[in-house]
């Protein structure tokens, strides 16, 4: 049982137990691919409101910095797409 905790990662034992009892199975997900797609989202938000104060305080926005922001919002919804693929395969 230890073996299994380990594998999982789980280092409470009730939780583990109580887990088992409820459900019969634990699952270890890895989550690496949803932080990194927060993280790409944050990056984006940071350059909206760049992009927004520029435009507010010169009064004009640049073609480039909204094809840049539009190809970085492209590959996150790509990301998500594949991310919710994955998730939709767990059985």
């Amino acid at each position: 049982m230890r073996n299994k905790m380990e594998e999982l990662g789980v280092t409470n034992m009730s939780n583990y137990m109580r887990k088992m009892l409820l459900d019969g199975y634990c699952v270890k997900v890895d989550t690496s691919s949803i932080r990194e797609m927060a993280y790409l989202i944050r990056m984006c938000s940071n350059n909206l409101n760049q992009y927004a104060k520029k435009a507010n305080g010169l009064g004009e926005i640049y073609e480039s910095d909204i094809k840049d922001l539009q190809k970085r919002l492209d590959d996150i919804w790509s990301g998500t797409r594949e991310l919710m693929r994955k998730f939709a395969a767990i059985k």
